[in-house]
């Protein structure tokens, strides 16, 4: 339950030996750079837009030569690839690779190309693709498809509207065209919506007898060939033939490049980092022997990457606490289980400076209720055991996938305990498996009770932890006005609301009200009842006369005051909320009940047996899905918007360090030493 301490450290060091501490720093992965020194006349700033540019192009490149080589040779990938992480290399891998770095951006800009011109040859075989089709209503036809003249004679073809026959173009030239001595018109091939054919006229007349077929939906072809139809459409198909000869031996020289893959992965990141470092350099104020760098730093590490610098380099390094006004990133910092929660408080917003970390008290509310709204303990063993076996098979996945994994794994853990406390093994299996195969009723017995039978019992203690909930979030922002010494504010920001909801609540226990609810009848002595209503009404009024304290105006106190009060309405819905604890609980419950109903209904033969084997599966993984994400939805609202509300604000920055960020492969850790 905590947020590191971070410091300023401030680094200045021979000019020359800026690339070895960069590339250190770089590798530690401790230093988030945040400099303090502007330019003047001795420090000025290297434009290094250029060469950032450039790394960024050849990490660029070479990633697109990566993902064209996963289109034509796609790497085999288990189901469970995400897990995986990064491939972890040694150093000495990583130098001989980058000594090689220029080779490589030769084979991804290889591959490129390749790609480049399988697309064209891809091009080629559709347009001669879409040429054989266009061709194909000609292939009747004995001469080449373009217009040819005699001395005397024109020949062209055309297309005209389907339906056409011979006979009627004969009478659109004797209408349209009645001084054209002859033509001849032969129909080639004729489709549902047009018509190919073939004119010869006199060359003379071959203008007259064109327009007058272009007013009835006349067309010349859109492409022409010296060649005949038939012997064209060979000529383009092994043109295609040759292409595809072509593709094949492009494909087959990317297939080979593909065994350059964990090389070119390699590669990218180096270039990657490359341009980080780059990005960093260009912002180091430099002086024409000397160049600073300044940042934050953990105070944990601090001290020692001081140490092992000044030992390594000629330097001076500077470590210093931070000013009042600094906003330093955020770090947080907890004990093994809590740290797996971290990930739900960042996803609502990190602390931001004078507030602290509530991931510890968060955790194990969250874990609690999480179990409670699951509540079935086969659904949390088989939780607990996918979420285990992956943590432990896969090491080396991402450090904020592992926290999940973890996260569910305790949740699954909590499930287990609910789902034993309220008898729950996937619903009420065991009675139905027993009763329909065994001819014998058996139920688990419930450590506590069972939540389908006593549904408003399960309501009140929900409503009751969800009270305690809500009371240690207002009793964290009690620790935090003690501790910044605001004790007026403690006074009336909490003690008076502790006085009143704790009054309001001993006035409610021994009700009418609340009798019929829980189904028994609290009393209380006389004092009891007298120091509840005591409480509730000092309480209101300390809240009425107080809230509004920073106004002088009397009158507009006490309104502030009265309209603080209202905010009563606001904690009985932040309590009310609690009852989706009741609600999913008996939703997991009732859900796989209806399920293992659905499977006894079947006759207990071989057929029925397997038809509620699939039933059961089915239907409880489907039960689990649904439930698993609500528990996790509602689990979270209740942390942000009932939990957070009554102390935290977040808002605070996280830690970005100048560190190797690669996309393929890590490097083993660099250390001090």
């Amino acid at each position: 339950m905590a947020v590191l301490k971070m410091q300023r450290i401030s680094i200045c060091a021979l000019k020359k030996d800026r690339k070895a501490i960069l590339e250190k720093l770089q590798s530690l992965g401790t230093l988030e750079v945040d400099h303090i020194l502007d330019e003047d006349e001795d420090f000025h700033r290297m434009d290094t837009a250029g060469k950032k540019q450039g790394f960024e192009k050849a990490s660029a490149s070479v990633d697109q030569a990566l993902d064209i080589l996963e289109r034509y040779v796609p790497e085999e990938k288990s189901m469970f690839a995400a897990l995986e992480g990064k491939k972890l290399i040694s150093a000495e891998e990583g130098m001989k690779v980058q000594d090689e770095r220029r080779d490589l951006l030769r084979a991804a800009k290889q591959i490129y190309d390749l790609d480049r011109e399988h697309a064209e040859q891809l091009a080629s075989i559709a347009k001669l693709t879409n040429s054989i089709e266009s061709l194909t209503p000609w292939l009747n036809l004995d001469v080449p498809l373009q217009t040819m003249k005699t001395d005397r004679t024109v020949f062209f073809p055309g297309t005209m509207p389907g339906g056409t026959t011979a006979e009627k173009v004969y009478e659109i030239l004797a209408e349209k065209a009645p001084d054209a001595e002859s033509a001849d018109v032969y129909i080639v091939s004729q489709e549902q919506s047009t018509v190919y054919l073939a004119v010869i006229c006199l060359k003379e007349d071959a203008g007259a007898v064109e327009d007058a077929l272009r007013s009835e939906g006349f067309a010349r072809p859109s492409q022409t060939w010296e060649e005949v139809p038939a012997r064209q459409k060979e000529k383009l198909e092994q043109q295609i033939s040759e292409y595809r000869e072509k593709i094949s031996e492009i494909e087959e020289k990317i297939k080979a490049l593909a065994a350059e893959r964990d090389r070119l992965k390699i590669v990218a990141d180096y270039y990657r980092v490359r341009a980080d470092k780059y990005e960093v350099l260009g912002t180091l104020p430099q002086s024409e022997r000397t160049f600073v760098i300044s940042g934050y730093i953990p105070e944990a590490v601090a001290d020692k990457v001081a140490d092992g610098l000044m030992k390594k380099y000629d330097c001076m390094v500077d470590v210093e606490e931070l000013k009042e006004d600094e906003e330093p990133p955020v770090i947080l910092k907890n004990n093994p289980f809590s740290a797996n929660m971290e990930g739900v408080v960042e996803s609502y917003g990190l602390p931001v400076k004078g507030e602290i970390d509530p991931t510890t008290i968060m955790s194990f509310f969250y874990v609690f209720f999480f179990g409670m709204m699951l509540s079935d303990a086969a659904y949390g063993v088989i939780v607990s055991i996918v979420c285990g076996i992956l943590v432990l098979k896969f090491p080396r996945m991402s450090p904020g996938m592992k926290k999940s994994l973890k996260l569910f794994f305790y949740c699954g853990l909590s499930t287990i305990v609910w789902g034993v406390l309220f008898g729950g093994y996937f619903g009420n299996i065991v009675d139905i498996v027993s009763a329909k195969f065994f001819g014998t009723t058996i139920t688990p017995p419930a450590l506590w009770f069972v939540p389908l039978n006593e549904p408003m019992k399960l309501l009140l203690y929900s409503l009751l932890f969800g009270v305690i909930h809500l009371f240690t979030g207002l009793a964290i922002k009690g620790y935090l006005c003690i501790r910044d010494g605001k004790i007026m504010d403690f006074f009336c920001d909490v003690v008076l609301w502790f006085m009143l909801l704790i009054g309001l609540i001993l006035m409610l226990l021994p009700s009418d009200l609340f009798a019929s609810i829980a189904q028994m009848e609290i009393v209380f002595p006389g004092w009891l009842n007298t120091t509840a209503k005591a409480l509730a009404i000092i309480g209101a009024v300390g809240i009425v006369l107080m809230s509004g304290r920073s106004n002088k105006n009397p009158a507009l106190r006490i309104a502030l005051g009265a309209y603080d009060l209202y905010n009563i309405t606001g904690w009985l819905s932040d309590v009310l909320s609690y009852s989706r604890l009741l609600a999913l609980g008996l939703a997991t419950g009732v859900i796989a009940s209806v399920i293992n109903q659905m499977g006894s209904m079947l006759p207990n033969n071989v057929i029925g047996i397997i038809f509620f084997i699939l039933i059961f599966i089915v239907g409880h993984a489907m039960n689990l899905a649904i439930n698993l994400l609500g528990a996790y939805v509602h689990t979270n609202r209740l942390q942000f918007v009932e939990f957070f509300g009554k102390f935290y604000e977040g808002g605070g920055r996280p830690f970005n360090p100048f560190r190797e960020n690669t996309k393929y492969a890590e490097i083993k850790e660099e250390t001090l030493s």
